[in-house]
């Protein structure tokens, strides 16, 4: 049989090939093996919301232009958070004011954010993507302003007027290296102490022409400030002589506060979703009121979780006699449909989703 070779060190019976394999697994274990993963340190999230839920017998009173909203818990009425107010996901910012809960800055967390404005939709031109309220020059002609996803433009080469009365036949025309057609007159200078009667009729066409180079561009009118009573609604529109952009704004009324519109439900039903009063009556504003009676319709509620909001509308102005004998007039949002879904976040909080409320029949003005 064939020897077994033994190390040098005699006192050590080992065989040279095992010490030899010995080394190697231990080498082979020390090549093979993996750092321990990092385990994170644990922490505990913070509880805001507590159930069973336990709100205050009476809601509470907020500031002036702050609004009473569902707090993040399906709970309990509370005071929205606004701007730079720190928010979590009990305490809610204004979505009516367009704020949300920025949670960036909490990091891994995501906690405690702040209340921040939402961005409104960019607009796109010919390839080119503008940010919200960023105005640009498309070319020499126009000066335009990206408005919440619609551009409204205003043209710059309305200004110039025909020339002074001595010409006796003005023109516009292309001068190289000018964006804009000029006005120019070959004729020699002669006095005269009114204008011609061409020269005027040009100038009134140019200001016919002024409204017809205007793009016309309107916005939706936005939410309404408040949920019941009265509010007011905005938009951003250049219909006007001077092709600029101007804030519009009218009342609206999407149901009356002191009325337990609930009620009027019919049996079997869980929504009523247009209220009505019972007979017409007249508008009042700080103590002036319509020269008219009107029997206006209200978006009503419903018993379960869906919400009742303005399906179509219109504005119409109403016209007001005060009792030192002025007057106004006041553009005011008339209801004509409303419609109930389950699109709502919070149960009868018709502006949890403000995407929704944007008018899909607003008709005519």
């Amino acid at each position: 049989p064939a020897k077994i070779i033994y190390q040098h060190d005699l006192s050590s019976k080992t065989p040279l090939f095992t010490s030899i394999h010995r080394a190697f697994a231990q080498d082979s274990s020390k090549m093979l093996s993996l750092p321990e993963p990092i385990t994170p340190e644990p922490y505990n999230r913070t509880q805001y919301c507590h159930w069973p839920c336990k709100c205050p017998k009476t809601p509470p009173t907020c500031p002036p232009g702050v609004s009473l909203i569902m707090d993040g818990c399906d709970c309990c009425r509370a005071c929205a958070k606004q701007v730079g107010e720190v928010c979590n996901e009990k305490e809610n910012c204004d979505h009516h004011r367009g704020l949300y809960c920025d949670y960036s800055a909490d990091k891994p967390r995501y906690e405690k954010g702040v209340c921040a404005y939402l961005q409104g939709t960019g607009c796109e031109h010919k390839g080119v993507i503008y940010r919200n309220g960023q105005s640009f020059q498309p070319n020499c002609k126009y000066q335009c302003l990206c408005v919440n996803g619609a551009i409204g433009c205003v043209s710059l080469c309305n200004e110039s007027q025909p020339p002074r009365v001595w010409c006796q036949n003005p023109q516009r025309v292309k001068i190289p290296g000018r964006c804009c057609e000029q006005w120019i007159c070959d004729e020699s200078r002669r006095g005269r102490k009114t204008a011609p009667r061409h020269t005027m009729a040009a100038l009134s066409s140019v200001k016919d022409n002024w409204h017809k180079n205007c793009v016309t561009q309107t916005t939706s009118w936005s939410p309404c400030s408040k949920t019941c009573g009265r509010g007011v609604s905005l938009r951003i529109t250049n219909n006007n002589k001077q092709c600029q952009m101007v804030k519009e704004s009218r009342l609206c009324n999407i149901r009356p506060c002191k009325v337990d519109i609930a009620k009027h439900i019919k049996a079997g039903k869980k929504c009523l979703n247009i209220y009505r009063e019972e007979k017409p009556h007249n508008f009042t504003i700080s103590g002036c009121t319509s020269t008219n009676n009107y029997w206006p319709k209200y978006c009503g509620v419903c018993i379960d979780e869906r919400c009742c909001i303005p399906y179509k509308s219109k504005t119409v102005e109403v016209d007001f006699q005060c009792p030192n004998g002025s007057g106004f007039t006041w553009q005011i949002m008339w209801i004509n449909a409303c419609f109930c879904n389950l699109s709502c976040k919070n149960p009868n909080d018709i502006f949890t989703d403000l995407e929704l409320y944007h008018e899909r029949g607003e008709a005519g003005n």
